[in-house]
């Protein structure tokens, strides 16, 4: 191997790393083998300390600290998962942590982070301030920057989730995670490969990125780190422009396959996982299982699906949700023009009903929307069974004279 990690370092790691993280649970998904068409096992790191992977490589590269560094603190840039894992590593070596976070940062994130007891410093509308003032922090203190992931500490430490998953699920064969800047899929990747080497077979590694920020793909037909332009994606903790130089090296030489998610992809598969589950993952912890029901990937034997994350605000679950519920084809909102007279509103309600569709909300309004003098506008939202009893409701609704539009939320 050449850029990777070696086996023996990332075992050293995770003798390192036992008292301050857990030995996170494989669990079964028959959902997911069934869609498959072969064994998946979901690897539970949103139930990690912080809820995510984060903490591992935070832990680790704090470790390797020296006493004279360790004394000038700590300073690291993040929205929200590698900041709690620095804090928390900070506080269990005893190091004085500074998290530099961007103003509009989920509370639950932010509070947590200072539950580590890290010092919080909130600054600018995205990460790229916060980054570039913790920074500066460094240079003017002395503190050290911790990176997120192009740093090979930070990488052997995550690379010890690989050594649990040989662990546990000796037989794998495929491996399904998502990618950031890459510093996760680079470590994992690094201790599978070699493990597996070691014992005369080979383990397929898939990285998953969401399509509104996916600079692997890009990246690695150009044989070199590209910064691509990004759009919005819900999937906050894989949001990059650029791979990590340290990770892209190995990611290039050892992961076999890289595809892309939609958010709609991401939402539907959070709603599965609540729903067949019973675990709350983040967006980004999300995508993998978001490749397997998009069938962007295939697997032969026992795939691991790496829930890298759970850490997601309680106000973006509820939205999400939502919005994953109608990408599934199981909840709409429909705009109808109704004339304003009695019993337009009973007649919807009742061929709904006989649709066998359930309106949870309802607004009817006389005023705007460029209503004629002589209509109302009625907005239901209605629960469906999925694509096909949707769009039998809304054919119902046709025969019965009205004129449904379905609103884009």
């Amino acid at each position: 191997m050449t850029y990777g990690p070696l086996l023996s370092d990332i075992e050293s790691a995770a003798e390192s790393l036992k008292p301050h993280i857990g030995h996170t649970p494989l669990e079964f998904s028959q959902h997911l083998s069934d869609l498959l068409g072969s064994r998946v096992m979901l690897k539970m790191e949103n139930l990690q300390r912080t809820g995510s992977f984060k903490v591992r490589g935070a832990t680790y590269r704090l470790s390797r600290l020296s006493e004279e560094e360790r004394s000038h603190g700590v300073v690291a840039a993040s929205a929200g998962n590698h900041a709690q894992g620095v804090a928390l590593a900070a506080r269990e070596l005893g190091i004085p942590a500074t998290i530099f976070m961007p103003l509009g940062v989920p509370v639950p994130k932010l509070l947590s982070t200072r539950g580590y007891g890290a010092e919080v410093v909130l600054e600018g509308e995205t990460v790229e301030t916060p980054l570039r003032l913790a920074k500066e922090f460094a240079e003017r203190t002395g503190a050290i920057f911790i990176p997120p992931y192009d740093h090979r500490d930070v990488i052997v430490g995550q690379g010890t989730l690989g050594l649990e998953i040989m662990e546990d699920a000796p037989d794998v064969e495929t491996v399904i995670m998502g990618i950031g800047g890459g510093g996760l899929i680079a470590g994992v990747a690094a201790a599978i490969k070699e493990k597996a080497a070691a014992e005369g077979r080979t383990v397929r590694i898939i990285g998953v990125q969401a399509e509104n920020a996916a600079p692997f793909p890009v990246s690695l037909e150009a044989g070199a780190p590209v910064e691509v332009v990004t759009k919005p994606t819900i999937a906050d903790g894989i949001y990059v422009a650029r791979p990590g130089d340290v990770p892209f090296e190995i990611i290039r030489e050892l992961v076999d396959e890289v595809v892309t998610v939609s958010d709609d992809d991401i939402a539907r598969a959070i709603v599965a996982l609540l729903e067949r589950a019973k675990v709350v993952v983040e967006p980004a912890g999300a995508v993998g299982v978001a490749a397997i029901m998009a069938g962007k990937v295939q697997a032969a034997g026992t795939a691991v699906v790496i829930l890298s994350g759970g850490n997601i605000d309680p106000m973006l679950l509820q939205r999400v949700v939502a919005h994953g519920l109608a990408a599934s084809g199981r909840y709409m909102t429909i705009r109808i023009p109704l004339p304003d007279r009695p019993g337009q509103l009973s007649r919807v309600s009742e061929i709904v009903s006989q649709a066998g569709a359930n309106v949870v909300e309802v607004q009817h309004t006389r005023h705007g929307q460029g209503l004629q003098i002589s209509q109302v506008s009625l907005q239901i939202s209605v629960e469906t069974r999925g694509e096909e009893h949707k769009e039998l409701t809304l054919r119902a609704l046709r025969d019965g004279g009205f004129a449904p539009v379905v609103i884009n939320e």
